[in-house]
């Protein structure tokens, strides 16, 4: 054996560099988020939330790239921010429903009337009450997080491929809006630099009215080239089916859409765990039935369709892995992962379920590792119609 060998090998066992024919699937992503947001929406202990929180910050640190819609973690995590502000602002103004003797100080209550009871505006506010709606936004702001990692990882356009058929006008949609916006605020941030170096003030009402008229232009130019765009790639364009096919079809995806709903929600709900399965499975049953229907009617065509490889299915097994776990122990453990606020006690941290959440990290060393991005790749939003953002020649 040369010395050689044992480099090779743990070159092999190395995540690869991201590259056309191995990027990880975009719907690996979005399905190991949506596990993790599972995992956060059966438990209010902060201990579990933070480690699920910074599950995903490392694993966006990790394997993000730097195109646009990549940099919409940082966006998200603000957003989430300001849903525990909002939470806790409602919590000391109008009051919780846990009852506490902790007094922390009383606010000026106004009287409201009868018809209103049980309803209050100012009064005593209680440690007790606030750490309830700490608990309870952190558990909505950690989800929110989950959906900003999944948006910052999974790339739009790519999505937009491996959509069913049926959904690609839907899904062309989202990813034009999801697309469009950080391209204006590329934009906006161009020529704000372009007027700084030409001696300009970029600040105020005034700078704002001169930087927003090419702005508008670049977005009117813009959805003139995706509007000829997609006329050239036949979008629209649909076949003949005969009406009981569309009938079957609308029944299939209506009531399939409602069963996932209800089945979603008898599983995130403790009362409804039993039903909630059998339920979703039947929902998901008649939704794709209706989707593989419906794709009839689309007269669409594939270039180079994303792989769903060995890794994408480590990926997406991980979140799901972390759900379950999770969703196992809150059954199993209520006190732990959802600590009562009353009375008062310091939170700890479970071992098994935290070990569990650890296991989203399994990402962050299997997904391919993503190249430096170059002309040819930041080329790749325009498959959706959408053209390069306006030049900096444009006038300020």
């Amino acid at each position: 054996m040369t010395p050689r060998q044992p480099l090779s090998a743990l070159r092999v066992l190395r995540a690869p560099r991201a590259t056309r024919s191995n990027a990880l699937h975009a719907g690996a992503w979005w399905l190991w988020a949506l596990g993790l947001a599972t995992a956060a929406s059966r438990t209010t202990n902060p201990l579990l939330l933070a480690l699920i929180i910074a599950v995903t910050a490392y694993v966006v640190a990790a394997r993000r790239t730097d195109a646009p819609w990549a940099r919409g973690y940082g966006a998200f995590l603000k957003i989430a921010l300001a849903v525990l502000v909002i939470r806790l602002f409602f919590a000391v103004f109008l009051g919780s429903p846990i009852p506490g003797t902790t007094v922390l100080f009383t606010l000026p209550e106004v009287p409201l009337p009868d018809w209103a009871q049980g309803v209050r505006i100012g009064g005593r506010v209680t440690a007790e009450g606030l750490v309830f709606a700490l608990r309870d936004g952190l558990k909505l702001a950690t989800m929110l997080v989950c959906v900003g990692a999944a948006n910052a990882l999974a790339s739009p356009a790519r999505l937009l491929k491996s959509l069913p058929a049926a959904l690609y006008e839907a899904g062309m949609a989202v990813v034009v809006a999801m697309t469009f916006a950080p391209h204006l605020i590329a934009d906006v941030r161009r020529l704000r630099a372009a007027r700084r170096l030409r001696g300009r003030d970029d600040k105020g009402i005034r700078a704002v009215l001169r930087i927003g008229l090419p702005v508008l232009e670049g977005a009117l130019e813009r959805s003139v080239a995706l509007a000829a765009s997609m006329d050239a790639r036949g979008y629209g364009r649909t076949a003949r089916v005969p009406p009981a096919v569309r009938r079957t079809t609308a029944a299939l995806t209506l009531g399939g859409l409602l069963g996932v709903c209800a089945g979603t929600y008898g599983l995130l709900a403790a009362q409804g765990a039993a039903l909630g399965l059998p339920v979703l499975l039947l929902g998901l049953a008649a939704a794709l039935g209706g989707l593989w229907l419906g794709g009839r009617r689309a007269v669409r065509s594939r270039y180079r369709p994303d792989r769903w490889g060995t890794r994408a299915w480590l990926v997406s097994a991980s979140g799901a892995a972390v759900g379950a776990a999770v969703a196992w122990a809150a059954s199993r453990l209520p006190e732990a992962l959802d600590p009562p606020p009353v009375p008062l006690t310091a939170p700890e941290l479970p071992l098994w379920p935290a070990a569990a959440v650890l296991a989203g990290l399994l990402p962050a060393f299997v997904a391919p590792v993503p190249a430096p991005r170059t002309e040819t790749d930041a080329g790749s939003v325009s498959r959706t119609g959408q053209t390069p953002p306006a030049k900096e020649t444009t006038r300020a």
